[in-house]
């Protein structure tokens, strides 16, 4: 069982003898490497097709680099532990630089860029999102290269409610489950006993009742637990300090909102607006996350969590600002994996036997031996 304050940050197994452990032992792909590619497409195509049309969004250009004084970049967690990928562009003689970073995901840049696409309530935008995240110990399903559809949807402050936030989560979780059945038309080999698929329910679960059924375990072990009983769970609330003293995990200070006062279906005060889809990956029999996502921080709530971390420095960069002085919509956003979610509907063990990375040896050597094939 791992400590809970190491369990805050930082995803990953940690080292390579344990995850030697877990990697199935029996296992061969369902499909072909020629159809694992077609199978990507389908899944990437019908994915797109229906978020947007289920939450009004467009597909939209998005960043590869941000300069490093907009503020815009995602720092992942608030205690600084993973950062971003800096360069400087010299341009001109240094006469004209640029100090630019490599984007870790769009959270921020998406919320800015409603405003600059004229997005009003009810409208949004969807990226086709590339990131690199250096920080990743690299394991069979975290990579340090990403790629996730980076969404973004213009709100009213009525609609900033945990009400409102399950509908969406709703939406999303229909979009899922229809591309499974889609590539299970398709590709009739995915559809086997031997790996369930998607559950029809997705259960809502607040991170402080999930600390209350497992007192004594760190985040990942309560997840994997509660996995057990319910296969698809949004655990929502992440990032509020809980009953043991720790967040359930943590989260940066300035997108999703996690200190706004919310009440438990029996009336229970709790707090957070955002959350998680994690679901059992019958294949690596581990837990699987497939999406983060919230209502986003308005100028209160923006305040109130930059002086909890300890960073109202933030309060000078452009994008802040922007928020504070109330520039840019009211949203709710989220990031969906696309190579978690093709790893999963097509019941593979790894995320390079659908996406092209860098893997070290051991790594490669490890699952090789096990019959798994990763992309270079």
């Amino acid at each position: 069982m791992g400590d809970k304050k190491a369990d805050l940050a930082g995803p990953g197994i940690g080292n390579y003898e344990e995850l030697e452990k877990i990697l199935p032992k029996d296992y061969s792909s369902l499909l072909t490497p020629k159809d694992t590619q077609k199978a990507i497409f389908a899944a990437k195509n019908y994915i797109e097709e229906n978020l947007s049309r289920e939450l009004n969004l467009i597909m939209v250009q998005v960043p590869l680099i941000v300069d490093v004084e907009s503020g815009v970049n995602d720092y992942l967690d608030r205690d600084g532990s993973r950062t971003p990928i800096r360069f400087h562009i010299s341009n001109d003689h240094n006469k004209n630089p640029i100090d630019a970073e490599v984007v870790q995901a769009a959270t921020k840049w998406k919320r800015m860029a409603l405003k600059q696409f004229g997005m009003r309530p009810g409208e949004g935008l969807l990226t086709d999102m590339r990131a690199v995240r250096k920080d990743y110990f690299l394991d069979h399903d975290h990579s340090a290269y990403v790629d996730q559809w980076d969404w973004e949807l213009a709100i009213t402050e009525k609609q900033r409610d945990l009400k409102f936030l399950k509908e969406v989560v709703e939406e999303i979780w229909k979009v899922l489950r229809g591309a499974e059945a889609h590539l299970q038309r398709l590709f009739p080999d995915l559809k086997t006993d031997r790996y369930p698929g998607l559950p029809e329910k997705l259960t809502f679960l607040h991170a402080e009742d999930i600390l209350e059924k497992y007192p004594d375990l760190p985040r990942k072990d309560r997840e994997t637990a509660i996995l057990q009983e319910y296969p698809a769970i949004f655990i929502y609330g992440i990032g509020w300090t809980l009953k043991d003293g720790y967040p359930h995990e943590l989260r940066a200070a300035d997108y999703d909102d996690w200190v706004t006062e919310t009440k438990s279906e029996e009336g229970r005060p709790m707090h957070g607006l955002n959350g998680d889809i994690l679901v059992w990956n019958h294949v690596t029999s581990r837990r699987h996350e497939l999406t983060s996502m919230g209502i986003r921080v308005n100028a209160d709530t923006l305040k109130k969590q930059l002086e909890i971390t300890g960073q109202l420095d933030f309060l000078r960069l452009p994008y802040h600002k922007a928020i504070i002085n109330n520039e840019i919509p009211l949203s709710i956003g989220g990031g969906i994996g696309q190579s978690r979610t093709f790893m999963y509907l097509l019941k593979k063990a790894h995320l390079g036997e659908v996406s092209v990375s860098v893997w070290p040896k051991v790594l490669k050597d490890m699952c090789r031996k096990k019959n798994i094939h990763v992309l270079d």
